[in-house]
């Protein structure tokens, strides 16, 4: 049974952590999506591969499974709204991810390198180097995330995108993002 206290606080710091990074994919400034749609040179990924792009104040990170696929965690309120998969596929706005996190709801779904990365700098595997774990095998770090794909729940601190591919990269969901707060 899980202790009332914790969950409270648990929830407490799930929205200051929210607040303090409302910006965590766009401020809404005009302009902001330059680059966005610019092609990412997928050569160099592999399929299996930890795909990371920097934000304001978090990390956001991904599996990449080839064919410019990237399998990644998002909050999203529609899945709790809709099995619209038309609608559910777009690019997740700000809103949409903010009151996915409120209400804990995620998916992992799979995007594009561009849509994914948003137009960011993308880092690959540095996991390996700042966790200092041996990884498993490419193709099965991508087996294991295709085989998650769908509705999850979600928390910023117990269940989040580092959560999903470190598990997936090294068979123990850890977030050291998560483990600063």
């Amino acid at each position: 049974m899980k202790n009332p206290m914790l969950e409270v606080v648990s929830l407490l710091l799930e929205k200051l952590l929210l607040i303090s990074n409302f910006t965590f994919f766009s401020s809404g400034a005009e302009g902001e999506d330059k680059g966005r749609n610019s092609l990412y040179e997928t050569s160099s990924f592999h399929r299996g591969d930890v795909l990371e792009v920097p934000r304001t104040h978090l990390t956001h990170y991904g599996i990449y499974l080839g064919d410019n696929r990237v399998a990644h965690m998002m909050p999203d309120i529609l899945l709790a709204l809709t099995d619209n998969k038309g609608r559910t596929q777009k690019v997740v706005s700000n809103k949409r991810l903010i009151l996915g996190v409120i209400v804990k709801v995620a998916s992992i779904r799979v995007d594009t390198v561009e849509d994914f990365a948003y137009g960011a700098n993308i880092l690959v595997n540095h996991l390996d180097q700042s966790l200092q774990k041996k990884a498993l095998l490419n193709e099965e770090v991508a087996r294991r995330a295709e085989k998650l794909l769908g509705l999850t729940p979600y928390s910023l601190l117990w269940n989040n995108c580092e959560h999903f591919v470190t598990y997936c990269r090294y068979g123990t969901p850890i977030s050291p993002q998560s483990d600063k707060v």
